[in-house]
């Protein structure tokens, strides 16, 4: 599948994701249902590091977020102690779109032009912004699944 067409799926996985958030309350985005470890903040900001860590980082390009939402973030990260205000919350929701149109963008300048090598939690081994972007799609499914089994318990 070309990369335009990875980008659309991330594109239309975001959507979703929004939509099953949309009415939650900040309350319920930051409360840790009984059986998980992690909030739906923590989730919905975690896919978002991921993509700019998969993507930007292991390309040897510079993440478009501060590296303090990367320490909140990513991989082996936890909500506990963390709470999304509503600011960090509405920036959040809009990096989520933007980020795919401006991945896009950038892949089509050729600003990705080298990949560090990374093998993923799940064994699958990342060489290229291609397989990087295949594989994000994989991960950001993994949390809507998550997400929206947090939602019927907060």
């Amino acid at each position: 599948m070309s990369i335009e067409k990875q980008i659309d799926v991330l594109i239309k996985g975001r959507v979703l994701l929004l939509k099953i958030v949309e009415d939650l309350s900040l309350n319920q985005i930051n409360s840790i249902p009984q059986g998980h470890n992690n909030t739906i903040g923590w989730n919905v900001g975690h896919v978002l590091v991921t993509q700019q860590l998969l993507c930007y980082q292991f390309s040897g390009v510079k993440t478009k977020i501060s590296d303090d939402l990367i320490k909140k973030y990513r991989k082996g990260t936890n909500a506990r102690g963390l709470v999304i205000d509503e600011q960090e919350w509405e920036s959040i929701k809009n990096d989520l779109l933007k980020f795919p149109k401006e991945l896009l963008e950038d892949y089509n300048n050729g600003l990705f032009k080298e990949y560090t090598e990374y093998k993923t939690s799940v064994n699958v081994v990342l060489d290229s912004i291609e397989k990087a972007v295949d594989f994000n799609n994989f991960h950001e499914g993994v949390h809507v699944g998550i997400v929206l089994s947090q939602k019927k318990l907060v």
